[in-house]
């Protein structure tokens, strides 16, 4: 787990970038009218409440284990994802609720020039903070900067076509077209809001790693299963940024304590080496013995 002073930074950032894209895009929505770009301001409110909950649990997960968290605090950074996808969520109902009225009452726009010139602005903010939150994410295993990453590079798609529908409207003169793209962002936003839900859920719940971090996992004991070492009852989680290995190892029952357990340090080496943020417990076992194969049960 990284620490705390790696990661608050960013979270400092993402909200910065929110209070200024906040006001830029109100100011565009004060000058136009344009409930597309009310509907861009709204989302924008969404990444502050974002933002601000990430820090929080940014500091609670780079908690330290203690007596009743022996596995630490990571898993915090899922109640961010999830406290973000509810907000997302609440901000599509408000913005689809200001659609259909437009829709109903059409009215027409005001500035357009220096109102879309604000939101380009604004929409820049937005991507080259996204870029940064995404790297620094990746880099440091974040959960929670990669979920705030991706929800802002949303956000910069939604805008843009916010601003080509504000763009329409000013050369078609078709009132109609500002509000059916604000309903178009709504949609877009649930996608977004669902997905966050989605993948906070599985972290939660222990979801087993990617497929091909398991592959990899597989590949490192394979190598060893053909110096007649067996494995079986390979089970793996993840938490934030941490994650979690168990396996049970078969060697063959003559072995000494002390090969048994140079063997499976040199085992989880090799894992760690692929994956550095994983905590590795293994199970050494005489392969030999009937007893060994009683707890198939655990594999998967």
């Amino acid at each position: 787990m990284t620490t705390q002073t790696n990661l608050k930074p960013y979270a400092w950032l993402s909200i910065a970038a929110a209070l200024a894209t906040i006001g830029l895009k109100t100011w565009a929505w004060w000058l136009t009218a344009s409930v597309g770009l009310l509907s861009d301001a709204m989302e924008s409110l969404v990444n502050l409440a974002g933002a601000v909950m990430a820090l929080s649990m940014l500091h609670l997960a780079a908690q330290p284990a203690d007596a009743k968290h022996a596995y630490g605090h990571s898993k915090a950074e899922y109640f961010s994802s999830a406290f973000e996808g509810f907000l997302i969520l609440v901000a599509a109902l408000s913005i689809a609720w200001a659609g259909i009225d437009r829709l109903l009452h059409p009215r027409p726009l005001e500035a357009l020039g220096i109102g879309l010139l604000v939101s380009v602005v604004a929409s820049i903010i937005n991507l080259v903070t996204a870029r940064i939150l995404l790297k620094a994410g990746r880099q440091h295993h974040s959960i929670t900067l990669e979920a705030d990453a991706h929800h802002l590079l949303t956000d910069v798609w939604t805008s843009g076509g916010v601003i080509l529908g504000v763009g329409a409207v000013a050369l078609t003169g078709w009132l109609w077209l500002d509000p059916a793209l604000a309903l178009l962002v709504a949609a877009n936003i649930v996608w977004t809001g669902v997905q966050l839900l989605r993948r906070s859920a599985a972290g939660l719940m222990d979801a087993a790693l990617p497929p091909e971090q398991q592959q990899a996992i597989e590949a490192v004991l394979a190598a060893y299963q053909q110096q007649g070492i067996g494995f079986h009852a390979l089970l793996t989680r993840q938490a934030g940024s941490r994650v979690f290995i168990s396996v049970h190892v078969l060697v063959p029952g003559h072995w000494k304590v002390q090969q048994g357990h140079d063997q499976v340090e040199r085992i989880e080496a090799d894992i760690r080496r692929i994956m550095p943020r994983a905590h590795v417990l293994t199970h050494l076992e005489p392969i030999e013995d009937p007893l060994s194969q009683e707890d198939l049960t655990l594999d998967r």
